[in-house]
């Protein structure tokens, strides 16, 4: 890949081998030369239709689908910036989106016409009206450079609301050129995509990645029932398989056939979006013939930092070595780096790392200094360089691969009427990774009901943020310092 977009890489390969076909969906089959059509398509309905224009943010609420794909190579290509909506928010969430980057317009589909219904100030451009645009209406395409902005990430924000980072074209063509070099995908090869398409992670390694090889895609609507997902896996011939470690949990467990290794043509598994139980790998690797990749990444960065290496050393319980062209390194509390095995502040510094956050000037500050990006995750690397985390973000939860900060709940539940104090916690789920158990004490005199609260947190979080218990305490442990004691209640649950 040595073109300086996923952009110009994606015209390259049309031009190329436009009859391959790159989109396994279902029983459908996309060639390059229809994907390329269908941007077109796109692309001169939002020109033409809803005035999109370069610099402008336009979102994209959809579920797994081809459309996806093509409203987010059309905004781009028409020099729009793109912003992947989680599909699990609520309105109150995706208003704060909308509002914080001033989305032009909103790409979505009937499946979340009762949540649009509740957010405004945003034109909403319905997909059924996309594909109207013609050959007549030639879409303006814009000459995109590696300096401008290709997509704003929102991430799970500690002060409670999420906040959007910056990616350039530069930052994710680098870090394209980077997963390519480390898990080497070739033409031939076919992704697996059935995690929620709006994921960084799946953006960049089995979107950007695959249509810059010349590779397929083997499109998966869900992960649900995990039954049909793996035969469309089979089906259609997918060869390496991306998902997080939930997925390669539930392959590791599942009573496999003796038959199915003749029919599976994967060659390469990567796990990524949250850390991969050392036991999960074990029992994978005894099970099946082919190697389970870890890496580790965050948004800011494109996402992906590290994986471990497909030839030689993988190393169990580690998340690898820095991609080609990224820097890993680890810092003590004044900045400066710690020697193998000392455990510390993991930064990142490369061609990856965001441009900032959107509107948050003090935000972008903290975690970009001097050249690196401050991931607040603790680690360590041994003699090898290879990366440990030890610790995620203070306070974060990883609920099947999301962010979630208890502050957000936290919030939430400083809203319902009586309520004193709160405080949310993880708790280890065996199908989940985490989930979020909240300890609430009600205002003098006042009596709090668990079904009550819980449905008020329903319409106000996604669901994944939702609290799995809701415990009422009389009064809640606090420190010497007089904060409250979060080690205490993590014994508790």
């Amino acid at each position: 890949m040595t073109e300086p977009t996923v952009i110009a890489r994606l015209e390259s390969i049309v031009a190329a081998q436009p009859r391959k076909v790159c989109i396994f969906w279902g029983k459908d089959r996309i060639t390059y030369a229809e994907l390329a059509a269908r941007i077109h398509a796109y692309g001169a309905r939002l020109q033409a239709a809803y005035a999109v224009r370069p610099g402008d943010r336009v979102g994209i609420l959809l579920k797994n689908s081809p459309e996806f794909i093509y409203a987010l190579y059309a905004a781009l290509k028409s020099g729009a910036t793109v912003v992947p909506i989680n599909t699990f928010l609520k309105a109150p969430e995706i208003q704060h989106i909308i509002d914080d980057c001033q989305l032009k317009c909103l790409v979505t589909s009937a499946d979340f016409d009762e949540t649009i219904f509740k957010v405004k100030g945003v034109t909403v451009v319905p997909l059924a009206d996309l594909g109207q645009g013609t050959q007549t209406s030639a879409p303006n395409w814009s000459p995109i450079q590696p300096t401008d902005l290709a997509v704003i990430i929102y991430t799970s924000g500690t002060t409670g609301k999420s906040k959007g980072a910056m990616l350039t074209h530069g930052n994710i063509a680098t870090n394209v050129r980077s997963c390519i070099k480390a898990l080497e995908p070739t033409k031939a090869d076919r992704l697996t995509l059935l995690l929620p398409m709006f994921h960084s992670f799946m953006l960049t390694v089995c979107i950007f990645t695959p249509l810059s090889v010349g590779a397929g895609i083997v499109l998966i609507k869900s992960v649900q029932p995990f039954k049909l997902a793996m035969r469309e896996i089979i089906r259609n011939r997918a060869t390496i398989l991306v998902g997080i470690p939930q997925l390669f949990q539930a392959l590791a467990d599942a009573k496999i056939p003796f038959w199915l290794h003749w029919v599976l043509k994967l060659h390469l598994a990567v796990s990524g979006a949250a850390p991969l139980p050392g036991e999960t790998l074990a029992r994978f690797d005894r099970k099946f013939h082919f190697p389970l990749l870890e890496g580790y990444g965050l948004s800011e960065a494109s996402p992906v930092v590290s994986f471990n290496p497909i030839r030689g050393v993988r190393k169990a319980g580690s998340v690898g070595l820095p991609l080609p062209d990224v820097q890993v390194k680890i810092f003590d509390d004044h900045g400066q780096e710690l020697p193998a095995g000392q455990v510390g502040e993991i930064v990142v510094s490369g061609p990856n790392v965001m441009r900032g956050y959107y509107n948050h000037a003090e935000e972008t500050a903290a975690a970009l200094r001097e050249n690196w990006l401050h991931t607040g995750d603790m680690g360590k690397k041994d003699d090898d360089g290879y990366i440990y985390i030890v610790d995620r973000r203070k306070e974060m939860l990883l609920v099947r691969g999301m962010n979630v900060y208890p502050r957000e709940i936290e919030e939430v539940l400083h809203q319902f009427p009586n309520v004193r104090e709160v405080a949310v916690v993880p708790k280890p789920d065996e199908k989940r990774g985490e989930v979020p158990i909240a300890f609430v004490s009600p205002t003098e005199g006042a009596k709090l009901v668990s079904s009550e609260i819980l449905s008020f947190c329903r319409d106000r979080l996604a669901d994944y943020k939702i609290p799995r218990e809701i415990r009422i305490v009389e009064a809640l442990p606090r420190t010497a310092t007089g904060k409250i004691a979060k080690l205490e209640l993590k014994k508790q649950v």
